[in-house]
């Protein structure tokens, strides 16, 4: 049924909606001829972690048989306390509890096999193509500046110090001061091309599920260590972009999320 709109254009803004709407919807599956994709065609997968600079900077991480800080709490507790916090205090977050959240998101378990790995989180054909990078500036044991995580080997790689990171983050959020107060911000950014060599013109729709399913497990690892978290997605796509390196294409943000001591 269309709707009158007082001053618009009803039909075009009405055909507008309907392209935008179908980015959530499945009926294209119906239409794609999956033969055409380049796994079907025989064309090598790509990597399931993006390479590192030669020479760059690795910092192993605390293993979870190492995690002596971190206690247990009831799922039903977890799920039932979980929400979205804005305001955090100046308690630094230990190497050890950034960990145990990395890990909760994007945590490798089992053997890698080929083309897959399995995770601690669910995505469309196993194919993650999801990176993790970490605007730090309150994290002991870690200067200010943007890390990324390497699920593989369980470390962190330096992308680069930034002692003013903090004012850049919030430009980044279009002024949303969460980022600039928190121990770490957690950014996730989307490889496309990771899905999109399995599932073609069917895969950003997976891409944007798969990123709902890391943060909500973000949400649930801070219940358990006493922080909190604020899932954000208005931000300045190209600024933020360009903060992180990426070139907009074959990388970009998709989402992120302030993470600090309640």
């Amino acid at each position: 049924m269309r709707h009158e709109r007082k001053g618009l254009n009803v039909m075009g803004e009405d055909e507008r909606l309907e392209t935008l709407r179908a980015f959530l919807k499945d009926t294209r599956r119906k239409e794609f001829d999956f033969s055409t994709t380049d796994q079907n065609r025989g064309v090598p997968p790509p990597p399931i972690e993006k390479p590192c600079r030669p020479g760059a900077r690795r910092i192993d991480l605390p293993a979870s048989d190492q995690w002596t800080g971190i206690g247990d709490m009831d799922l039903k507790q977890a799920i039932g306390e979980r929400r979205s916090v804005r305001s955090f205090s100046d308690a630094p977050l230990s190497l050890e509890e950034l960990a145990f959240l990395l890990w909760s998101t994007q945590g490798v378990r089992g053997k890698v096999a080929g083309a897959h790995a399995l995770r601690v989180v669910p995505s469309a054909g196993c194919r993650h193509a999801l990176e993790t990078y970490l605007a730090v500036l309150n994290v002991n044991g870690l200067q200010k500046g943007v890390y990324r995580y390497l699920p593989l080997s369980h470390q962190l790689v330096l992308e680069f110090l930034d002692e003013g990171l903090a004012p850049r983050m919030v430009e980044a959020a279009l002024g949303q001061p969460y980022p600039g107060k928190a121990a770490a911000t957690f950014i996730w950014t989307a490889v496309p091309y990771r899905m999109e060599w399995r599932y073609g013109e069917v895969a950003h729709k997976v891409i944007a599920l798969d990123a709902g399913h890391v943060c909500q497990n973000l949400y649930l690892a801070c219940e358990v260590i006493g922080a909190g978290t604020c899932a954000i997605a208005a931000y300045d796509q190209e600024r933020l972009d360009e903060l992180l390196g990426l070139d907009g294409k074959e990388e970009f943000t998709i989402y992120l999320a302030p993470v600090g001591k309640v």
